[in-house]
């Protein structure tokens, strides 16, 4: 605005346009490209991850073809590449950038929303802790909940390569392909099938990353007299990523293993419904080969629901098998976080957008 239309907009005669870089939709937008960037950088370690939280569970190769486990981080990263090709590592990226076209920019624009009107601000600029916790969990499980069946997708299309190794015939080949068939065996239902395990998943993590960021950045601020800079940017998401991780990876492993075991089509309308209501997953793996017909409801067969898979996974492997792939887990969220952040908070600050 030149001057002149400033004196004009200051007299009354018409009002200072709001500038669209403070603007919800922007900031969204803002999000999801800080997001796409972290999530091709880190992807590799997230399918890692993946691969190493599958491992062990008790079923998964009835054919009877045994395969070595993977025994860590590296191992496993170089099996893939040797066994699978390099390009595996980014196997189902797609889903995964679709993910966060929803689950980032919901999250970050409710969750500053949230901030901005509804917490307490002191003083010094700082918010309570628990309301930055309350806020956290809530935008976080809201956000996954509309990104569910992108996930969904997601940890299918990074099987896929073991399945094709393992002998067992391929149950997708795009994500276009997994959307439809999964559309078509179960409906709109059938692509929220084992939501309930990414909610709280998500909502832990968002509570470890999101709210831990955004405390600890006002903290080193507002007490350590820091500048609201890069190397602030860089020590806040360098904790978030070790807390978010931490809380993140149990939930994580039972998600992943719901999501990912074998079912059968021989359960009932009232025990799917069921299923739903208690978070059970009822994947949809044989309906995607099988393309079942939408009235016939698939029925897990290593794990009744999350808690049943949860205290399984105790009983077969012992507590700490809940933190298998931590460390690629905390090696993939560190990364993620820190360029994550990095982007968004330079990204606002080239489009003229107000720190975070």
């Amino acid at each position: 605005m030149n001057s002149n239309r400033m004196v004009v907009a200051q007299r009354g005669v018409i009002p200072p346009p709001k500038h669209y870089a403070d603007s919800a939709w922007f900031k969204y937008i803002l999000s999801c490209c800080a997001a796409t960037t972290a999530e091709m950088v880190t992807y590799p370690l997230d399918l890692t991850k993946t691969r190493l939280q599958i491992q062990g569970e008790k079923g998964l190769n009835g054919n009877g073809i045994h395969h070595q486990p993977y025994r860590g981080l590296a191992s496993t990263g170089v099996g893939i590449i040797r066994e699978e090709g390099m390009l595996r590592l980014w196997q189902g990226v797609t889903p995964a950038v679709y993910r966060h076209l929803i689950y980032s920019g919901t999250r970050m624009v409710l969750y500053e929303k949230v901030r901005d009107h509804l917490f307490t601000r002191r003083a010094d600029g700082t918010r309570p802790v628990w309301q930055a916790i309350v806020g956290g969990i809530l935008v976080g499980g809201i956000a996954q909940f509309l990104a569910s069946p992108a996930d969904l997708i997601k940890v299918q299309m990074q099987m896929e390569g073991k399945r094709r190794l393992e002998g067992k015939p391929p149950r997708i080949h795009s994500a276009g392909e997994a959307f439809v068939k999964i559309y078509n065996a179960g409906g709109l239902r059938g692509l929220w099938k084992g939501c309930m395990p990414n909610v709280y998943r998500s909502a832990f993590v968002n509570l470890g990353d999101l709210t831990t960021y955004d405390s600890v950045k006002r903290y080193f601020v507002s007490s350590w007299g820091l500048s609201d800079n890069y190397w602030t940017h860089a020590l806040s998401s360098a904790c978030s990523g070790l807390i978010g991780a931490t809380m993140g990876t149990p939930v994580d492993v039972v998600k992943t293993r719901v999501m990912n075991q074998p079912t059968d089509n021989r359960a009932s309308a009232c025990s799917g419904l069921v299923s739903a209501v208690l978070g059970c997953p009822a994947d949809v793996v044989k309906a995607r080969i099988m393309n079942q017909p939408t009235d016939i409801e698939s029925k897990g067969l290593l794990y009744r629901n999350s808690l049943d898979c949860l205290m399984k996974t105790i009983h077969n492997e012992g507590f700490w098998a809940l933190y298998k792939g931590f460390i690629p887990c905390w090696l993939r969220m560190g990364p993620w976080s820190l360029t994550f952040w990095l982007t968004y908070e330079q990204i606002r600050n080239l489009s003229g957008t107000s720190a975070f």
